[in-house]
């Protein structure tokens, strides 16, 4: 049963990231804000690591390198680019955008991982490339402002994206706690250099933005993050990240909830359309190339 709910609740929380996030970069400067995300996961991780005297050596023999460079491109630039989207668009749609993830990754899962799809799971993918395309196309005729912050959602796609075929290549038998930490640490560094270099940062201590960062990194980063590397360890690469098309209908509703955003016909169709891609997907079993 808890197997069947993780992928549900991994949507909810990567979800509700993009309301809590929009709500925190009201006060804190976009890569600053990941760079806090950051350094409280990392935090809390080495605590976990010296209180319940996990070893250290699961990273040893340059493993730890392959952890730091999934954790960079997962957690670092798959947060900085879309985080910098957000005060550009709204937070359904670079959630929308996101959801490109499951269909690169599947591209590149066959080229690289080895792992097989079929017909039905092809169109799944090509229907939630269709619902994206939707609503970015429109956003370039509607608002240049919108389209760059879509592009930008799109960045941080390429992040997630080669942060998640790295690992499921290099990282799948290293003991979580450890890995995710390696990964943190790793996208903490990454992050304070984009913070130091790509935007002068801004930090209003206010209870919103104290609230957004707490949520986005125990329940997003921590929580969201581990459940993702579960179903990666256990799972293929597509399948797990098909996940994703279900983010941005979850993240419309929570944003319309929270935000006050309103959503166009074209946006709903849009969704529908990704969504119908996301059961497409995961209604057929993915298999490995022997």
């Amino acid at each position: 049963m808890l197997a069947r709910l993780t992928p549900y609740l991994f949507v909810l929380l990567w979800s509700s990231s993009f309301i809590a996030s929009k709500t925190g970069l009201r006060d804190i400067s976009p890569l600053l804000f990941v760079l806090l995300r950051m350094v409280g996961c990392t935090t809390v991780l080495v605590a976990a690591m010296v209180l319940t005297r996990q070893s250290w050596r699961p990273l040893a023999n340059w493993r730890w390198l392959h952890c730091a460079i999934a954790g960079a491109m997962l957690n670092a630039v798959g947060l900085m680019a879309p985080h910098a989207g957000l005060l550009l668009a709204p937070a359904g749609q670079i959630a929308l955008v996101q959801s490109l993830t499951p269909l690169l990754t599947a591209v590149f899962g066959v080229i690289l991982l080895h792992e097989q799809l079929r017909p039905r799971q092809w169109l799944g993918l090509a229907l939630g490339m269709a619902g994206v395309g939707l609503v970015a196309g429109y956003a370039a005729f509607e608002s240049a402002a919108r389209f760059q912050g879509l592009v930008l959602a799109f960045i941080g796609v390429l992040g997630l994206v080669t942060g998640t075929l790295y690992f499921g290549r290099f990282c799948r038998g290293i003991p979580l706690l450890p890995s995710a930490t390696a990964q943190f640490a790793s996208a903490t560094i990454v992050s304070a250099l984009g913070a130091g270099l790509l935007e002068i940062p801004r930090l209003n201590w206010t209870q919103g933005s104290i609230a957004a960062l707490a949520w986005t990194t125990i329940m997003t980063s921590l929580g969201g993050m581990c459940l993702y590397f579960v179903m990666l360890a256990k799972g293929s690469a597509a399948r797990v990240s098909a996940n994703f098309y279900l983010v941005p209908g979850t993240a419309a509703l929570l944003a319309w909830l929270f935000l006050g955003e309103r959503l166009s016909p074209l946006a709903l169709t849009g969704l529908v359309v990704a969504s119908t891609g996301c059961w497409l997907v995961n209604a057929g079993r993915i298999k490995r190339a022997p």
